[in-house]
């Protein structure tokens, strides 16, 4: 089996690093490449991209930077279909990853979600894309199942907190 996995900042990469050790654990042969970090890495994920080449905070750094965030959009798209994952794993990261998953969702990947972004928090509104281009969603935070379930979107609570 293969996996895609994008993470876009430090605690992703935890996150990411602890999923990828779990999935080997059940199966060995995993092939995992993605965008992720140091602890990534260390599980054995090929990461192509590293997150603290993605790290822009602000409008004005966003704007700034417009170039090569769009690069890198293109340079993730290419390295997916290269790759021709059996699945992507989408980690945090929403205003990326939400447009990789209906990049990944035109050609057919299946698009699984780690950590939910913070969408109870801001931009609720996500949540119809989310229906749209995610197929399964991963939850840690107890409080997240009901509030997903009041948009009708079922997903999966994780009790590892």
């Amino acid at each position: 089996m293969k996996v895609f996995i994008i993470s876009g900042e430090a605690s992703g990469d935890l996150h990411g690093a602890n999923l990828v050790k779990e999935l080997r654990r059940q199966e060995p042969s995993l092939q995992v490449k993605g965008w992720g970090g140091d602890l990534m890495q260390a599980q054995g994920v090929e990461v192509l991209k590293h997150y603290r080449e993605l790290a822009f905070m602000g409008f004005v750094e966003v704007l700034a930077n417009i170039r090569t965030i769009s690069k890198n959009f293109k340079l993730c798209k290419e390295q997916i279909k290269d790759f021709q994952p059996d699945a992507v794993i989408f980690i945090d990261y929403p205003g990326f990853n939400l447009r990789m998953a209906a990049f990944c969702k035109e050609l057919n990947i299946p698009t699984l979600y780690y950590i939910s972004p913070q969408i109870w928090a801001w931009k609720q509104n996500r949540i119809k894309k989310i229906k749209k281009v995610v197929d399964r969603m991963f939850v840690i935070l107890p409080f997240e199942e009901p509030f997903y379930k009041k948009f009708d979107y079922t997903l999966i609570l994780l009790g590892i907190l």
